[in-house]
């Protein structure tokens, strides 16, 4: 399989699974072969083969809801490898985690240090990826909007998260979510900046996008 990206240092690849169209991605060091597995989707199989010539180090989720985790018992049976989570979403795993991916804890995988980068809205544990300008993100941002939202004050809870945690980090940040395509920081922040333009309703939450709501 054609990797998603690939520089000198690392290589990504982004593989959708299940019925849901997640995106579960494998980062991979170049030099040692060791590799990081980001969420476990259901049908894991070609996620699994690829892992498979690798060495997995760690997989980890970006947060608990179902989807994310459909394929869990049959990744982590296929890898000796640590499972990290964010502590607030741990308790829907169905093994204890090895570790919690508390904000700005950095997970080792060969030459590359990750970054963790918690951001609550979408649940409370949720928590994104950072790799040298490569941000995962779970179901927290997405092209176009955040993740949906459970009520308004989860939804300014998010919009938080995004604005002080992720925006800062640059507008030249490709962004991989756990669902469709990909995005840039700098595309997102713009957008962002003409729904902050506009008045919203307090009770606001659910699916929300930036151009659009």
């Amino acid at each position: 399989m054609k990797p998603h990206y690939t520089n000198s240092q690392f290589t990504i690849h982004k593989i959708t699974c299940g019925p849901y169209d997640n995106n579960a991605y494998i980062v991979i060091c170049n030099r040692t072969n060791e590799s990081l597995l980001i969420d476990t989707p259901a049908e894991p199989s070609v996620l699994v083969a690829i892992a498979s010539t690798t060495q997995v180090k760690y997989i980890a989720i970006t947060h608990n809801h179902m989807d994310h985790l459909l394929g869990f018992e049959e990744v982590t049976k296929a890898f000796q490898a640590k499972v990290a989570i964010g502590e607030s979403d741990s308790s829907e795993l169905s093994v204890a985690p090895d570790l919690f991916l508390e904000d700005g804890k950095e997970i080792r995988v060969g030459d590359l240090s990750v970054r963790a980068i918690h951001t609550p809205g979408h649940t409370k544990g949720s928590t994104c990826l950072l790799l040298n300008g490569h941000l995962f993100t779970g179901d927290t941002l997405f092209p176009g909007g955040p993740g949906k939202t459970k009520a308004p004050d989860n939804l300014k809870e998010i919009i938080e998260s995004i604005t002080s945690r992720l925006f800062i980090l640059g507008d030249d940040v490709s962004f991989y979510p756990g669902h469709g395509d990909d995005g840039l920081l700098g595309t997102a922040r713009k957008e962002y900046e003409i729904y902050s333009s506009k008045t919203h309703p307090d009770d606001l939450f659910g699916d929300v996008e930036w151009l659009k709501s």
